[in-house]
């Protein structure tokens, strides 16, 4: 029997990444053994669209019973569930850690998706500017002139294009809420490794 996780590293003591399709790697491990393998996952989790359904078509050819994740949008969980693949989100913490609740029974398998679609892409920022000017002349009858002009200026912001749909309870919602918080630590925490190496090589 092996399960699959999604993680931040290729380690069993790298963090659980609260994302499924747009994880960095997964690691395939046999609970009773601990034998594990890691897979990188950095193609679709670049990847513009249909990251869920690729990286569940990818699990789900490796023969896995159950994936372990902090989050499942709608198609990876349809693809995933046609496959047999019961699907348990809401998991943090290491991976081996994760492990260990799956073997003792703590984690419940989910009934749906947890998140809408594009969870994970990231946010987009749009603004829209748009200036009109009209001007008009006339000349009539009985020398009469009249002469008007226009100037109107508008800005529109407009909701980023990739937000993240939110989930239908507060109880999702909070859980979705964390899953992204803990997303952008570690995004951050990697960009402050690399600041720093980049730094050094400076020097």
């Amino acid at each position: 029997m092996r399960i699959a996780i999604s993680a931040t590293g290729p380690t069993l003591d790298d963090e659980v990444d609260p994302r499924f399709g747009r994880c960095q790697y997964f690691i395939i491990v046999d609970p009773e053994t601990m034998e594990f393998e890691a897979l990188d996952n950095s193609n679709n989790a670049m990847a513009a669209g249909g990251a869920g359904i690729s990286t569940g078509q990818m699990i789900a050819g490796k023969g896995v019973e159950a994936v372990l994740t902090g989050n499942c949008g709608p198609n990876a969980y349809q693809v995933l569930s046609a496959a047999g693949i019961r699907v348990i989100t809401g998991v943090s913490g290491k991976v081996r850690d994760a492990i260990q609740a799956y073997k003792s029974g703590q984690l419940q398998v989910s009934s749906q998706p947890t998140v809408g679609a594009h969870f994970g892409v990231g946010y987009g920022g749009g603004m829209g500017m748009g200036r009109g000017m009209g001007r008009g002349m006339g000349r009539g009858m009985g020398m009469g002139r009249g002469m008007g002009r226009g100037v109107g200026t508008g800005t529109g912001m407009v909701p980023p294009a990739n937000s993240t749909p939110q989930p239908a309870n507060p109880e999702q919602e909070l859980e979705a809420l964390k899953a992204q918080s803990q997303m952008l630590a570690q995004q951050l925490a990697e960009i402050q490794r690399r600041i720093e190496e980049l730094e050094k090589k400076k020097k």
